[in-house]
């Protein structure tokens, strides 16, 4: 106003005339009309300026009215009459006063021409060229990148009539910069040209990718060149002046120019500026290669290497034109004038010098760039599969591939492997997948020379630690498993030589003494890889030319072998083309076995770990099939001899020593060997046996039964030496030497006991039947535990012989021959032995063969009840052999005659075939004692015939047939021999030979023809047991029942009233059991147990617990000792007795004793319950517990027998869980327990056999009583007794067992929950005796995981239990409350299975079952009211607690219903399909959860994840909208919303009101509604005013907070359409004053409001806030600025804005500056310096920008703080990650961690420590963001909100 009087009555009409005109301006305008309406009003005002007036009154408002007409949204009419008023105002106010009112007249013309129609835009442009481009250049400094934001859209359309013209207007706005800076930087350089112009062309190019299509269109223009040429030296100052006036002050900007435009997603772009790269920024430009640093070359390279992913030929032709430079064309022609004719070809040299040019410029940037992108951590798996596409992608051109692929193979590789450590497996997948095509891209031999160069760096000397050299070995494995290695040129050429190359390395390691680099997990390694690779090797690999060479193994033959592929593969980069390979394939394999073998050689030090000798032989086993002439080569080194001087043959026997792996290498190594070379072989028969029978030997005593750890390995080495061994049965023979020695002791082996040998040759015997099983032999699978193939070890060279007897008959016949000696310790050994052998069909199978050979045998037998009366016999051919017919008549002898149940099991049952021939069809089989009948019918026959020999043996032969059949007459399964009339031709031998008979053989005779007559009269009963249950007694092959048995059935228990035990007998058992040294005899005080048994009868309930509690005990000893035997670092763990069969001996006299006890107790309760009423039925589960309820009068026995009762239940748990955790090994180990891999094989084994044996007494325990063991296992589930336990051991046990199938379990469950919920509902068989301390919800937590782990064809036999069980529960809901929301996840999981399933009538169970659901959901709000959320007191707790689980005793608590609720919801639409059903539990779930929580007094104290995550699921319901829709208004209206933690409303909330945003359309109107407009009427003074406004605040602000939240929760754009009203409601808002109703107090949240809308609206809807924003922002920020002048309406008009109002208004202002959206960044100008003087700002230079303005004027007020210290922020825009994110949070933060809050202190103490550095360090930090050309981190920006909506108080 200067020049102006404000009384003068002309300029006071003028200025009333504006006024008038600016107040018809309504926000709420509907009509296009109105606007014209109100700018010709305006312009008509304007036009009455007096003559000499030159400004424009309340120029302000009427630049922000004009602005708000420029809105995008109406019509072209609008627009030219708006520009029009601009350019009379602009007339008026003349150039100098515009430039001084640029700031307010500008931003509202910068967005036009984006949007403008064709006829605006001549009117516009106009507008530029009269008037702004005529202010003061000094005034358009600031806003150069404004104005030129402002006319690049003008440019997009190259075919545009206006193009033209705006590309002159620019370069106009270039020469007016370059005028000005010339005048103010003259002194300094002289000529600048237009630095200025383009520092802020660039600037604008990278922050605005919307207009980089206009840029690009005036780069190609007017962007100078920056070629250079010249020497490196000059080459810089070579560039012409205006190229040099673009790159100053800063040349990073060009380079970020260009990455920007190179990084656009619009193809068009990415080619424009890739055309600038190679005409105007060519790689070798000493602008790239010495101006900038390296940072920023490499930033533009990858940039223009990263358009190869597009696939695009016409990107990859400009990148390649590039990247390798233009053609030599000019210097060829100069230089090579005079060059001769032979030269090279031009296309070699051309493409030669493309490739030196790329490597010289380009190749390392690029390099540096790929290697960057592959070191990124914390990336997505598609960001991890980019650098292998790029790099696939820049392999098309060898020329930049094969420079480029040698340096970032290796990293590319590992980058793969450590990211399959430890991502996800789809992820990883996904990753290999790119890389493996990109591995496929690359050449072979690069491939291999990296291979080989990793294995040189692990495997030669070098100061390199141990953990570099196993990764690189562990790289190599990884590449050799993970990718393809199948091209031929790899199989027969690479693999070879790095096999070769691995294995001369590994020797060379050996050869040298060890020191701190020598690594065994190195070697190991290392031979794996070579193992791998050698698999891989084809046999033609070695069978090319077989050229002779004269290479020994000496050192120097191996460096040169060594070194000639070492060469091959550095200086030739592993190529085949053009060159030959370094070796031929014959001396390549020839060299490769002979240095296997001399590593092998040397690893059978004593010293060597098994791993590393045992990978050495498997290497040496392949590479003999493969490589020719390996006979020659094993006598060349001698094999023969290294192997006899280790096993030491002829050194004593004792100092034989040797390791089991070595011996199994030496085994392997033997067999493979002499496997390949059976025409030619390379040692003689003699020497070959001398190994053998050392072999043999040192495996036998690896045979020891106190350490099994290399059973199974040690078995099948001799297996295999009997495979290949050159004489028949010499393994055997060694084998029956070694156990005869043993078996009759001598001075030489008086240290082996008998026993010894017999126990190490059943280790021998068992398992070579476990692997002839295995293998699926003939009559293998009678009466054996089958084991898979993957129980097994290593993969043998030869496999195991069909026959077993091949080493086992000789032996075996030697150990039977003990049973001849009574008396001693071997004999016992050897029946109990057999007693319990599981495979005993198979010893009689040896034997009978042997039978079925002789020869006196080969006549056709005569039948067993042949008519003596027959005249016709047939002829009886004579035979030497009889005296073996009767050696092998007596081992049958003494078999039989030491038979055990077992034995007899197997003589009645198992199935062969006859001895007698019957024509050519296929035998009937018969069993096993009917051949044994026939054949001492035979043998009977052979010794009575006139034609046999004489001797003394024929009459032993008779009466050892004899014996034999009156055993088995005898015996107990004897009643199908009846049919057989034995007596008939015992007879007619009586008969015909009684003359002559001697007395011995006659009473005999007699004996067994008694036998068969009572035989005939009498039939011997089966085996009879007291009820249907079976043990394993009844079938366990190790006992004996004689004393049990033949005490008759029908003495019951008075048989054994008058027995009773002595008092010593419990501690004499106990201490037998407990004894280590008894663990050798211990069957035998199993049987002793067994026989001791009936004397308890009564007594034996008081001592149960105490033999089940030693019995346990031990078990748990002997177990650990087993375990630990198989552990990694146990090497020479032997027992004095075998932890094994001790065992299981123990389980088998464990389980006696439990029978015995529970056969009794059954007793018990049969007699009370037939005492009681003998009419009830006698069922074993029905009556077990029928004396617990029987009457008063009988209370004596009721107490008796349930405390007996008691006493047998709790063992019954404590073998469970014995039984249990052995069950467990091997499945679900722990973790820190690893197993030794070399053992492997027999820990399989073994582990096997305990879970066998274990599971065996669990079923047994189980069809006892099924309801306690069940529930024992359901206490490990519900209550693991460690943190490392596996809950899935516990299904995946009731899984396998065949007595807890889901028919049996589940109802088992049941009948456990309803002995707790309601027993009167049982039958008191079916109760439990609740001895387990489980309540009712851990049962049913217990239900709902067995329910899971059960297959879902289960459904079909469990569905009516299941439905039975839940309709008795609704029946009786009150009784089971506290288990109905756990049984509604059990519906809900019943009705996932059923939904797999197809069987019934699934339209009706469906219907069923959503019934149920619905019943059960109401029962539960019945039972139990949801009041418990509405107690304030109840603290919320997000316990970690799984209620599936069942890990309480209590019942389920209220947070955990509303889990289970809230898993529920989701399959709502599985359960019930119905919509309308889902909406009545949507409903019922509404109203009894979710708005009695909402509405109760601890709101929102009682909201937890739990519910929160329901009511999102509730939201996720379309059928249930209306239940929740009303809930969730009702909270979000509550006026406590705001005091909930800000980290349950990020998580929860956000989501939830997304979905209310979706649904509810009016949400959003209604909230504007509630906002009423500032008044001032009716304000009167006192409290009462004031309590009226603060109440008005108060609502206003909760409304604008649930506005701002509303936005923030939902989706970008949600709202736009609701702008205008927000607008209006803003608008009127700001007008309020501290005494207005609402008062200026709401504006800090208006300012939250429009951080919401900033964050979540596009820029482009946003222009009608711009002009709002930009007036609010300027006038918030300077009311900071203190004032001290005197003068009221200033200081009045600042109290509108208090502290809190100008700290968000600095956050608007941030979130702005970190956000930079397009529309913004044509105002950023106005509140921080956008261009290059941010950083480089001349001297003659002052600040323009608002916040720089800001600083300065706080910084020169003197304000009286003690000690106020400023809080800078080092990390402002630029994030840890390269993301920007708001610089004003780390202030605010830093002042929370002093524990000071903003309340607390004054207002000029805020400017001072936290506003003043904020704007002092805004547009520094906003121009190092651009520059970083980082990410914005937008989670900050919105979590920063949503603190300051929750954080602050509503006031």
């Amino acid at each position: 106003m200067t020049g102006v009087n404000p009384k003068d009555k002309n300029y006071r009409r003028y200025a009333l005339g504006v006024e008038r005109a600016l107040s018809t301006f309504d926000t709420a305008q509907q009509e296009w009309a109105d606007y014209i309406s109100f700018l010709s009003r305006l312009l008509k005002a304007l036009q009455a300026h007096p003559s000499d007036c030159h400004i424009v009154p309340d120029s302000q408002t009427v630049a922000t009215r004009l602005s708000q007409c420029l809105n995008h949204q109406l019509p072209s009419g609008v627009h030219q009459k708006a520009l029009e008023v601009y350019a009379f105002a602009f007339t008026i106010i003349g150039p100098e006063n515009l430039a001084r009112d640029l700031h307010l007249y500008l931003p509202g013309l910068s967005s036009v021409l984006s949007f403008a129609a064709l006829s605006v835009r001549p009117y516009f442009l106009s507008l530029l060229e009269d008037h702004i481009l005529h202010i003061d250049p000094s005034a358009l400094r600031p806003a150069i990148k404004s104005i030129i934001l402002t006319l690049l859209p003008g440019l997009e359309d190259e075919t545009s009539e206006d193009f033209e013209r705006v590309v002159q207007v620019l370069d106009k706005f270039r020469t007016v910069s370059e005028e000005q800076l010339n005048g103010t930087q003259e002194s300094e350089d002289g000529d600048t040209r237009d630095s200025y112009f383009w520092q802020c062309f660039f600037l604008a190019t990278i922050t605005s990718p919307s207009r980089r299509q206009g840029a690009l269109a005036f780069l190609v223009r007017y962007l100078p060149k920056f070629a250079t040429f010249g020497s490196a030296d000059k080459a810089l100052q070579s560039l012409p002046r205006a190229s040099q006036a673009a790159l100053s002050p800063e040349p990073g900007l060009l380079i970020r120019c260009f990455a920007a435009g190179l990084l656009d997603q619009q193809l068009l772009v990415q080619r424009g500026f890739l055309d600038l790269l190679v005409t105007h920024l060519p790689l070798d430009s000493a602008v790239l290669q010495q101006a900038v640093p390296k940072a920023d070359l490499d930033r533009i390279v990858f940039a223009a290497a990263g358009v190869v992913s597009r696939r695009d030929m016409s990107l990859n032709r400009r990148l390649w034109a590039w990247l390798l430079g233009p053609d030599p064309k000019a210097d060829l022609e100069k230089s090579n004038d005079n060059a001769p004719l032979g030269v090279k070809s031009p296309t070699t040299d051309l493409s030669s010098h493309h490739a030196a040019y790329f490597e010289r410029y380009g190749l390392q940037s690029l390099t540096r760039g790929i290697l960057s992108l592959l070191h990124r951590k914390e990336v997505s798996s598609a960001e991890r599969a980019r650098p292998f596409r790029i790099s696939l992608s820049l392999m098309d051109r060898w020329e930049v591939g094969g420079l480029l692929i040698p340096d970032i193979f290796i990293p590319a590789v590992k980058n793969v492997f450590e990211y399959s450590q430890s991502a996800s497996k789809n992820d990883v997948d996904d990753v290999v997948k790119s890389a493996s095509i990109f591995f496929d891209g690359v050449e072979s031999g690069l491939i291999w020379a990296k291979i080989f160069e990793l294995l040189e760096t692990s495997l030669k000397p070098s100061t390199q630690s141990e953990l570099s050299r196993t990764s690189n070995l562990q790289l190599c494995l990884f590449i050799i498993q993970r990718f393809s290695l199948r091209e031929e040129e790899m199989l027969v050429h690479h693999m070879p030589l790095t096999t070769l190359a691995a294995v001369v390395l590994l020797n060379e390691r050996d050869a040298r003494p060890k020191s701190k680099y020598h690594s065994t997990q190195v070697e190991h390694l290392a031979l794996d890889i070579v193992e791998r690779i050698a698999n891989m090797i084809p046999e033609r690999a070695f069978m090319a030319n077989h050229s002779k060479t004269n290479a020994g193994g000496s050192p120097s033959r191996r460096k040169e072998i060594l070194n000639s592929i070492r060469r091959f593969y550095t200086e030739h980069h592993g190529t085949l083309d053009g060159t030959s390979p370094p070796l031929s394939p014959a001396v390549v394999g020839q060299n490769l076995l002979r240095q296997t073998i001399t590593l092998f050689l040397s690893s059978l030090g004593p010293s060597t770990m098994s791993g590393s000798i045992e990978t050495t032989t498997r290497i040496i086993c392949i590479l003999v099939q493969k490589v020719p002439g390996v006979t020659t080569m094993l006598r060349e080194v001698d094999l023969q001899s290294s192997l006899q001087d280790t096993l030491a043959i002829n050194a004593p026997e004792q100092t034989r020593r040797i390791e089991f792996p070595t011996v199994s290498a030496m085994t392997m190594l033997l067999s493979a060997t002499q496997f390949i070379t059976t025409e030619d072989r390379y040692m003689n028969t003699t020497e070959l046996l001398q190994i053998q029978h050392a072999l043999v030997h040192l495996l036998w005593n690896h045979l020891i039964p106190g350490s099994p750890k290399y059973h199974v390995e040690a078995v099948r080495c001799l297996w295999q030496l009997e495979a290949n061994s050159p004489s028949s049965r010499y393994v055997e023979a060694a084998i029956t030497d070694l156990l005869s020695s043993s078996l009759r002791p001598t001075g030489m082996n008086h240290g082996v006991s008998g026993t010894d040998g017999a126990r190490r040759f059943a280790v021998l015997w068992t398992h070579s039947m476990q692997e002839k099983s295995a293998q699926g032999g003939e009559k293998a699978q009678r009466g054996m535990m089958r084991r898979t193939s993957s129980s097994t070890g290593l993969n043998t060279v030869a496999g195991f012989p069909t026959d077993p007897s091949a080493i086992l008959a000789r032996p075996l016949f030697v150990l039977l021959d003990c049973l001849a000696e009574e008396g001693t310790e071997l004999f016992d050994y050897v029946k109990a032995w057999i007693q319990q052998l599981s495979m005993l069909p198979r010893m009689f199978d040896i034997i009978i063969a042997e039978i079925r050979s002789l020869r006196c045998f080969k006549i056709p037998a005569i039948p067993a009840n042949i008519n003596s009366s027959r005249k016709d016999k047939p002829s009886v051919i004579t035979s030497d052999d009889s005296e073996h017919c009767l050696y092998y008549m007596r081992m049958l002898l003494r078999i039989i005659k030491h038979a055990s149940e077992h034995t007899w099991l197997v003589v009645a049952g198992d199935m062969v075939d006859p001895l007698s021939p019957q024509g050519d069809q296929e035998p009937e089989q018969v069993a096993l004692q009917s051949l044994l009948i026939e054949i001492c019918m035979k043998a009977l026959q052979i010794a009575s015939s006139p034609q046999s020999s004489t001797g003394p043996h024929l009459g032993d032969l008779e009466r050892t047939s004899l014996e034999i059949l009156l055993l088995l007459v005898q015996g107990p399964f004897s009643a199908p021999l009846k049919e057989l009339e034995l007596e008939k031709p015992l007879l007619d031998r009586l008969q015909t030979g009684l003359s002559t008979m001697e007395p011995l053989l006659q009473t005999s005779l007699l004996s067994t023809i008694t036998a068969t007559l009572k035989l005939r009269f009498h039939s011997a009963p089966y085996p009879k047991t007291l009820h249907q249950r079976r043990f394993s007694r009844d079938i366990t092959p190790s006992l004996s029942r004689t004393s049990i048995s033949e005490k008759p059935a029908s003495l019951g228990v008075s048989a054994t009233n008058s027995l009773s035990p002595p008092p010593s007998l419990i501690e004499c058992l106990k201490a037998g059991f407990s004894l280590p040294s008894s663990r050798i005899v211990l069957e035998s005080w199993v049987a002793f147990l067994v026989e001791v048994l009936p004397l308890f009868s009564e007594s034996i309930f008081q001592n149960l617990m105490p033999l089940v509690e030693c019995f346990c005990t031990q078990m748990g000893l002997v177990f650990e000792q087993l375990k630990s035997t198989f552990l990694q670092k146990q090497t020479d763990v032997s027992f004095t007795h075998s932890p094994e069969p001790t065992l299981i001996s123990l389980m088998n006299g464990l389980e006696q004793i439990l029978a015995r006890a529970h056969d009794r107790l059954v007793t018990e309760e049969l007699k009370a319950s037939s005492t009681k009423s003998p009419d009830q039925p006698q069922g074993f589960f029905g009556n077990m517990v029928q004396g617990v309820f029987a009457s008063e009068t009988e209370k004596p026995t009721r107490t008796s027998t349930a405390n007996n009762r008691l006493a047998v239940l709790l063992c019954f748990q404590d073998t469970v869980r014995s039984c249990f955790t052995i069950w467990s090994w091997g499945l679900y180990g722990h973790g820190n327990e690893k197993q030794d891999a070399g053992s492997i094989a027999s820990f399989g084994y073994t582990s096997l056999r305990m879970r066998n044996r274990a599971r065996r007494l669990l079923e047994h325990l189980f069809s006892a009583e099924a309801l306690e063991s069940l529930e024992t296992l359901a206490v490990f589930f519900c209550r693991p007794p460690s943190a490392d336990f596996q809950k899935s051991s516990v299904m995946g046990l009731l899984n396998v067992l065949n007595g807890s199938r889901p028919r049996h379990t589940i109802p088992a469950i049941f009948n456990a929950i309803y002995s707790r919920t309601n027993p009167t509902a049982l039958d008191p068989g079916k109760m439990s005796s609740l001895t387990s301390e489980l309540g009712d919800t851990e049962l049913v937590g217990f239900l709902v995981e067995y329910t899971k782990s059960i297959e879902d064809d289960a459904m079909d036999e469990i569905w009516a239990d299941c439905m039975a069980f839940v309709k008795d529960v609704l029946a009786n809901p009150l009784l089971h409350s506290q288990i109905l929301p756990l049984l509604l996840d059990f519906v809900t999981l019943i009705a996932e299975k059923v939904d797999n399933t197809n069987f019934g009538e699934q339209r009706k169970m469906r219907k069923e079952l959503g019934d149920v659901f619905l019943r059960m959901l109401t029962a539960t709000f019945t039972t139990r009211p949801m009041g418990f959320l509405q107690d304030p007191t109840q603290p919320v707790t997000n316990k970690d607690r799984s209620v599936a689980n069942g890990t309480s005793n209590k019942s389920a608590s209220p947070k955990d219903f509303v889990s289970i609720l809230a898993s529920v919801v989701p399959r709502l639409q599985l359960i019930l399909a119905d919509n309308e059903r889902i909406g009545t539990a949507a409903a019922s779930i509404s109203t009894s959860v979710i708005g009695p929580t909402i509405r109760a007094k601890a709101f929102p104290t009682n909201l937890d994840d739990a519910f929160l995550d329901l009511l999102y699921q509730l939201t996720k319901l379309p059928q249930g909208s209306k239940a929740w829709k009303k809930d969730v208004t009702d909270a979000l209206n509550d006026s406590r919303f705001f005091t909930m933690p800000v980290d349950l409303v990020e998580s929860r909330w956000t989501q939830i009101l997304r979905q209310l945003a979706i649904i509810d359309k009016d949400r959003m109107p209604d909230l504007l509604s509630r906002i009423t407009a500032p008044t001032t009427a009716g304000i009167v003074f006192g409290v009462g005013a004031t309590s009226a406004r603060m109440e008005a605040d108060r609502k206003t602000q909760l409304n604008l907070r649930r506005i701002a939240l509303l936005i923030l929760s939902s989706d970008e754009d949600t709202f736009v359409p609701n702008i205008r009203g927000l607008e209006e409601k803003i608008v009127e808002l700001l007008t309020a004053t501290p005494t207005s109703s609402p008062s200026s107090a709401t504006r800090s949240d208006i300012f939250m409001v429009l951080r919401a809308l900033i964050l979540k609206t596009s820029s482009v809807h946003l222009a009608p806030l711009w002009p709002i924003i930009n007036l609010e922002l300027h006038a918030t920020i300077l009311s900071i600025i203190p004032t001290n002048r005197d003068g009221g309406k200033e200081d009045k008009e600042k109290e509108k804005y208090d502290i809190e109002s100008v700290i968000q208004a600095c956050k608007v202002l941030d979130t702005l500056v970190t956000l930079n959206p397009d529309d913004f960044q044509l105002h950023e100008w106005l509140f921080i310096t956008d261009t290059i003087d941010a950083v480089y700002r001349p001297s003659s230079v002052g600040p323009t920008s608002l916040s720089d303005e800001v600083a300065e004027a706080l910084g020169s007020v003197s304000i009286n703080t003690h000690s106020v210290s400023t809080h800078t922020s080092q990390t402002g825009t630029s994030g840890e990650n390269g993301t920007r994110t708001m610089c004003l949070e780390p202030m605010l933060k830093s002042l929370e961690e002093e524990g000071t809050t903003l309340s607390e202190l004054p207002r000029q103490v805020i400017a001072a420590r936290v506003l003043r550095p904020f704007f002092g360090q805004l547009s520094m930090l906003a121009f190092e963001g651009v520059y970083g050309m980082g990410n914005v981190d937008r989670q900050d920006c919105e979590g920063s909100l949503l603190k300051d909506l929750f954080g602050g108080e509503v006031r």
